[in-house]
């Protein structure tokens, strides 16, 4: 069972805090903030984002509702589409979908975490043109035996699978020596696939930095190398990472009041190593805390993060959809 990076929701952050005003907080201690439920339009008068899609009343009701992007600039590079909320859509993907191209989402990356969803995110990367998969087994469901990493090799075969993954080290959860054995042969295991694939790798890491840095070394790819998706981790195993040709992705933690430490490892990362993700339905931004975490978000966690870069949002989405396509080069 896929669960967000943290037991409550919330990163454990260490290190002091710069004074940092962050969007939706007006002086409140809470991180529970009540959500507005309000996208940005970058338009007086935005298009219709729903003109001619063939929406039901109700469904171009619900998107008309949440304001339009004209320009699809973000890429969510992490993501879980089949687990997603869809209560706000009347149980209807396709809406949800559609809600995140409005907010200006021009691809999905949708995350396989076990061998029961892996066909099915390869399903929903074959029903979306701009939605794209991974597979793999989550470090999570590595317990009691190392996962049959054949059947993660069959469903990499699809042309719409752009990485192995997700796989890793979690000791946070996983406390015993012997299921972190599991983990650590399963995280070898899809290193070793997706060297032989040349296939880059996204990666879980929560209390396991020394062993994740060294497996990386030892088993991984430089030439494809991969992500490490949801990073909460030192600045000093950020440029370990780096070093070793590895992507850094950053997902709405990065808007939590208690992120500090987060937040200077951002403004450190170079722009040409760095991705977005909002790891939905896990992890919701501000302003949206209270609400389950969607696709379109991400157009959020871009604005903060663009913020700590100094640059233009507009900025921030291409160079994130550059440092994508470079990554995962399946993805045309």
């Amino acid at each position: 069972m896929k669960r967000s990076c943290f037991a409550n929701g919330d990163p454990v952050v260490r290190g002091g805090c710069h004074h940092l005003q962050l969007p939706g907080l007006s002086g409140s201690s809470s991180r529970q903030h009540p959500a507005n439920g309000q996208v940005i339009n970058t338009s007086e008068n935005p298009p219709d984002p729903v003109t001619d899609i063939g929406f039901s009343e109700v469904g171009s009701s619900i998107l008309s509702g949440l304001g339009f992007q004209e320009i699809r600039m973000f890429i969510d590079s992490h993501c879980h589409l089949d687990r997603l909320d869809l209560s706000a859509y009347e149980g209807n993907l396709d809406l949800a979908v559609e809600a995140a191209r409005a907010a200006g989402v021009d691809r999905i990356l949708c995350i396989g975490i076990d061998l029961e969803n892996g066909p099915e995110v390869v399903s929903l990367a074959q029903r979306y043109e701009d939605v794209y998969a991974s597979v793999g087994v989550h470090p999570l469901d590595c317990k009691e035996m190392v996962p049959d990493i054949d059947m993660v090799r069959s469903l990499a075969n699809h042309k719409k699978v752009v990485a192995i993954g997700e796989t890793g080290l979690d000791y946070y959860y996983a406390t015993t020596e012997g299921v972190q054995a599991v983990q650590r042969q399963s995280f070898i295991n899809h290193l070793e696939l997706a060297k032989g694939l040349e296939l880059p790798v996204v990666v879980h890491t929560r209390d396991a930095r020394e062993d994740t840095l060294d497996f990386l070394r030892e088993y991984g790819s430089r030439e494809f190398a991969g992500v490490l998706h949801c990073f909460t981790e030192s600045l000093a195993m950020a440029k370990a990472a780096l070093d070793l040709n590895y992507y850094i992705s950053i997902s709405g933690i990065v808007t939590f009041r208690n992120a500090c430490a987060l937040r200077e490892v951002v403004e450190y990362l170079p722009m040409d190593r760095l991705l977005i993700e909002t790891d939905s339905p896990y992890l919701t931004p501000i302003p949206h805390r209270g609400k389950s975490n969607e696709p379109r978000f991400v157009a959020d966690v871009a604005r903060f993060v663009a913020e700590l870069k100094g640059v233009a949002p507009e900025v921030l989405g291409k160079k994130t959809s550059e440092n994508f396509y470079r990554l995962f080069y399946r993805a045309v």
